[in-house]
């Protein structure tokens, strides 16, 4: 058995699916509430929007840069897997101010949050600056501890994908292991697998990755990511469906 799959067999503390968002159905009432809620499953199944969305956070100040070029070839690959996707590229992390705490966050601080909450997945790509990851991801990153106080705390239970892009290999490794510390600590599942990227001999181009190895890194970081939420939803929708029934 692999990492993942031990992962999704061990996972003790599924997303509940909820009517309004936050709080799991619980039918009760007769059977007018019984026939409401399983009008409401069946809206909720054949809506496409039932689809896992798949939030992407990363990029630089620097337009078309290697770590946003990877994350949206990721997130590409998480799409031909039958996700959704939004990315928070470096546009979106450079409108973000820095981070102070406080409920006032501004349009796409709000913006963020709202996909943060709708999430079903998440993947997050950094340029290793110094050995870690950059001030612009780990401040969009801060965001998320606006959400400590939700249902569904920070990630918890969300399967989240990592990407490295580096000038060399030596900042890599330690860069992939502070985002995986990271992720950890918001309660989120690090996929198995993490894509470190050497990016110094120039690998993209035009939006494409022009090396295959790197290539298919970043589209099993896609596919681990959308399998993972599917599973998890599927995983609700029986739960609902039992609840309907019961």
């Amino acid at each position: 058995m692999s990492n993942f799959d031990y992962a999704l067999a061990t996972q003790q503390n599924p997303r509940p699916l909820a009517g309004d968002g936050c709080t799991p159905f619980r039918i009760s009432g007769g059977p007018r509430a019984v026939m409401a809620s399983a009008h409401a499953l069946e809206t909720a199944m054949n809506d496409t929007s039932s689809r896992p969305l798949i939030v992407g956070i990363g990029g630089a100040a620097r337009p078309l840069s290697s770590s946003e070029t990877a994350l949206r070839l990721a997130l590409q690959s998480a799409e031909q897997y039958g996700a959704r996707t939004e990315l928070f590229g470096g546009t979106e992390l450079t409108a973000l101010p820095h981070y102070l705490g406080h409920e006032d966050v501004g349009d796409m601080g709000r913006r963020l949050l709202t996909a943060i909450r709708a999430a079903d997945g998440v993947m997050i790509a950094s340029p290793a600056y110094h050995g870690s990851i950059s001030g612009l991801v780990k401040n969009a990153i801060d965001y998320i501890e606006a959400t400590a106080r939700d249902s569904r705390a920070y990630l918890d239970g969300l399967p989240v994908g990592l990407i490295v892009c580096a000038y060399g290999w030596q900042a890599t490794g330690s860069t992939l292991t502070a985002l995986r510390s990271i992720v950890h600590a918001l309660r989120g599942w690090p996929t198995p697998f993490g894509a470190g990227l050497n990016t110094s001999s120039g690998i993209f181009k035009d939006g494409v990755c022009t090396d295959l190895r790197a290539a298919a890194q970043l589209e099993l970081v896609g596919r681990q990511v959308a399998e993972f939420a599917e599973t998890q939803r599927a995983k609700a929708k029986t739960t609902l469906h039992a609840g309907v029934g019961a």
